[in-house]
């Protein structure tokens, strides 16, 4: 079994990706509130979700030229800079034009965090990088559960959502803060006796037959682990990428088969939580009897059990195969769901809730772990690619269950999601028969 070592790059890393979380997990809940301030529709408040698909674009094909240039730390701490930028105007303005373009702003900078944690994380611990990004995500949803805990509380106040944006901002500055003061630094290069300079090719590809061996098979210097005393510099004390960045250079071939499979993997399971995140409030409001500030907190219980379910299923990654690990994943959340959705009283479409997060929490972990392990030396642009697919699960989907909401209601129009878990656990069969070795 692989062996998930932690240190304080790993444990930075882990934090960035947590401030990306208390920013998308607390604008699901202030869709609602923003629809009921501007006067708008469903549909037209889910323009939001276009536009952090918009963002996301953006940010997916800004992500590899910004690591070749500057590194791939450095372009996690510029999408940080955006994503604060992004919410203070989020936060100070109101005309819905204005509010959609803020969101756009925060999702391109949020995308660069987003990809450029997953590569970092996966050249850092090799064998073990499932668990990594596990564990990475379940901060994400750690962090998560505090943005809706404090809008609920600020709305119950009546001081309305805006403050959350603030607490953002500070949030960044204080990870900015630490990392400087206790000089958190990367391997100045990878050992060239750990890494493998060959490219991944199908054959290769396909031979993945558990966690822990997916990223084994994606060779090249981003495998590589520092050894012992190797010496490290800061990111902003090089203008060459080197050691994590090397990856940034490797990998110029066509991403395989299975890559697809699994990027359109993640664009269904985006569409899931993103459905989930902006439209659960208002389920909670008109079917299950909680007030405005009280749904807004609920929201809380998904991230909670998503929190949950991300940190045992780090172990579990470091044991199991991911497909039958996914397939277990939907089962749950098809069964939280219909708790959720079933039920009329409010603490019982709550609990329902927390057992749809423990589903959801290794949907797009392990499937963004699949997708970079396979790309093999093009981790950077399977990054930046995998943002793609985001874009089309938050640009489509939300609009489309706000456009449905409008005409027969929020809780008819949830139904959308059993049918998007069938699809997810129909692709996830589909990649299983991708990884399989082929016959000698």
């Amino acid at each position: 079994m692989p062996r998930l070592t932690r240190d304080r790059t790993t444990w930075l890393t882990y934090a960035q990706l947590g401030l990306w979380g208390f920013f998308l997990y607390g604008f699901g809940p202030v869709v609602p509130l923003l629809r009921d301030e501007q006067g708008t529709s469903a549909a037209v408040a889910g323009l939001h979700s276009t536009g952090i698909a918009v963002g996301a674009l953006a940010g997916g094909a800004l992500f590899a030229p910004v690591a070749r240039r500057l590194g791939r730390g450095a372009a996690v701490w510029l999408g940080l800079a955006g994503v604060a930028v992004g919410v203070t105007a989020l936060g100070l303005l109101r005309p819905l034009p204005a509010t959609i373009a803020a969101v756009a702003v925060v999702a391109t900078f949020g995308m660069m965090v987003i990809s450029g944690v997953n590569v970092l994380l996966t050249a850092r611990h090799g064998p073990a990088a499932p668990a990594a990004l596990t564990e990475a995500n379940a901060v994400c949803a750690g962090m998560g559960i505090l943005a809706p805990l404090t809008i609920g509380v600020t709305v119950g106040d009546g001081l309305g959502w805006r403050p959350v944006m603030a607490v953002e901002v500070g949030l960044i500055a204080l990870v900015a803060l630490t990392a400087v003061t206790f000089r958190v630094r990367r391997p100045k290069r990878a050992p060239a006796a750990a890494a493998t300079a060959h490219p991944v090719v199908a054959p290769a590809v396909r031979s993945v037959p558990a966690a822990a061996g997916i990223v084994a098979v994606a060779g090249g210097p981003d495998g590589a682990r520092p050894e012992a005393g190797q010496p490290e510099i800061p990111d902003g004390a090089r203008a060459t990428p080197s050691g994590d960045d090397q990856g940034v250079r490797a990998g110029s071939g066509r991403l395989p088969r299975a890559y697809w499979i699994a990027w359109v993997l993640m664009a269904v399971t985006g569409s899931i939580e993103v459905c989930l995140s902006l439209w659960t409030a208002d389920v909670l409001r008109t079917h299950a009897g909680l007030s405005a500030g009280g749904a807004s907190a609920a929201v809380a219980a998904i991230v909670c059990g998503m929190f949950v379910g991300r940190l045992a299923g780090g172990r579990a990654a470091l044991r199991w195969s991911p497909v039958p690990l996914l397939l277990g994943a939907f089962t749950v959340s098809l069964a939280g769901f219909t708790l959720f959705w079933a039920s009329p009283v409010g603490w019982l479409a709550v609990a329902g809730l927390v057992v749809l997060g423990l589903g959801n929490a290794l949907h797009y972990p392990l499937a963004t772990a699949i997708a970079l392990a396979v790309a093999g030396g093009a981790a950077d642009r399977a990054a930046g690619w995998s943002s793609y697919s985001m874009a089309v699960g938050f640009g489509i989907a939300p609009v489309a269950l706000g456009r449905v909401a409008d005409g027969v209601g929020p809780h008819a129009a949830f139904l959308l999601l059993p049918a998007f878990i069938v699809v997810a656990v129909l692709l996830t069969g589909r990649l299983g028969r991708a990884l399989r070795p082929e016959p000698a």
